[in-house]
C-alpha cells in the first residue's frame, strides 16, 4: 500500500467533521429533527404531501445550503479538483443503487453515521457496520478481483 501524504488532509478533514457535526447538532436542537440527507431530498420531493405539511422550508434551505456552501468557499480558497475515475453509465447505476440502499435501510450515512450513532441507536449501529463492510468489500472486489 502506497500513502500519498501530500492528499493527506487532517486538519481540513477535522474541520468538516466538525462543521457536520455542528449542522446536525442545531438541527436537532432546534427542529428536533434528523440531518439525513437522503429523509431530506426525499420528502422534499415528495409532491405535493411536503406543502401539506410545512416542512419544505427548512429542507429546502438545508439543501441550499449544501449546495451553497462550495459556492462561498470558492470565493476564499479553489476547490480540488475533481476525478471520476468511472464511466457515466457505472455512476448512474451505482447513483441507483445508493438511493435504492438509503430506502431499504431506512436512511443513509449521514442519518444513520453522525446522526443515529450519537442517539446511541442499535439500528444506526446496525447500518452503519453494514455500510462499512459493504464498502471494504467493494474494494476489495474491485482492486484484487477484478482488475
Amino acid at each position: 500500500m502506497n500513502i500519498l501524504w501530500n492528499e493527506f488532509t487532517p486538519w481540513s478533514s477535522l474541520a468538516g467533521g466538525l462543521l457536520i457535526g455542528l449542522s446536525a447538532a442545531i438541527l436537532v436542537a432546534a427542529l428536533g429533527r434528523i440531518a439525513g440527507i437522503s429523509g431530506i431530498v426525499g420528502a422534499l420531493l415528495q409532491l405535493p404531501n411536503w406543502k401539506s405539511t410545512g416542512s419544505w422550508g427548512w429542507r429546502l434551505a438545508f439543501i441550499i445550503g449544501m449546495v451553497g456552501a462550495p459556492l462561498i468557499w470558492q470565493l476564499f480558497a479553489p476547490l480540488p479538483a475533481m476525478q471520476m475515475p468511472s464511466n457515466s453509465a457505472l455512476i448512474i447505476v451505482a447513483g441507483l443503487l445508493v438511493g435504492f440502499g438509503t430506502r431499504l435501510g431506512s436512511g443513509c450515512t449521514s442519518g444513520h453515521g453522525v446522526c443515529g450513532l450519537s442517539r446511541l441507536s442499535l439500528r444506526s449501529l446496525a447500518a452503519t457496520l453494514t455500510f462499512i463492510a459493504t464498502g471494504a468489500i467493494t474494494v476489495f472486489v474491485m482492486r484484487h478481483v477484478l482488475s
